[in-house]
């Protein structure tokens, strides 16, 4: 499979907001309001299609990748390329994660001036770690909000 960048576009953030992730992965459902289609739109959002132009996910880097809570207990102080990315619900969990995730990074790596790459996954998402320690992401800091247990992993 072939992986193209696209600009985020209103059709685009309006199909990725209505996606909906069977549980325990519902807490990634969103709700269609103004503020969650501006996000999609002006905070660093790339939408990510196949060579059919299919939407199959998206990522995001800096600010916009960082769980506000984290940022508050002073987790994100290091330089490094936050990333955070979405994967079309119908192609989790079937093996496609390391090329999506190759080509993300690869895409980061293109554009920035760090080689250390951060993100931050909830802890009960035990599928994302694995893929994420298997490309090298190793656990640095984790945090609590609310009921919800955060890990921040790093790449060097």
């Amino acid at each position: 499979m072939k992986l193209y960048s696209r600009k985020m576009t209103r059709e685009l953030a309006l199909d990725i907001i209505n996606w909906q992730y069977a549980p325990p992965y519902d807490l990634y459902n969103n709700e269609v309001t103004d503020d969650a289609i501006y996000e999609l739109l002006n905070d660093g959002y790339t939408a990510v299609e196949d060579e059919t132009g299919d939407l199959i996910g998206f990522y995001c880097s800096g600010h916009s990748a960082q769980v506000p809570a984290g940022r508050m207990l002073g987790a994100y102080t290091e330089p490094a390329i936050d990333v955070g990315i979405g994967m079309h619900p119908k192609l989790t969990g079937k093996g496609k994660g390391y090329l999506f995730f190759s080509f993300v990074l690869n895409e980061l790596t293109a554009s920035g001036s760090h080689s250390i790459f951060r993100l931050t996954v909830s802890r009960f998402n035990i599928r994302a770690i694995k893929l994420y320690e298997k490309m090298g992401f190793r656990e640095k800091y984790h945090f609590k909000r609310d009921t919800n247990e955060f890990i921040i992993m790093l790449k060097w």
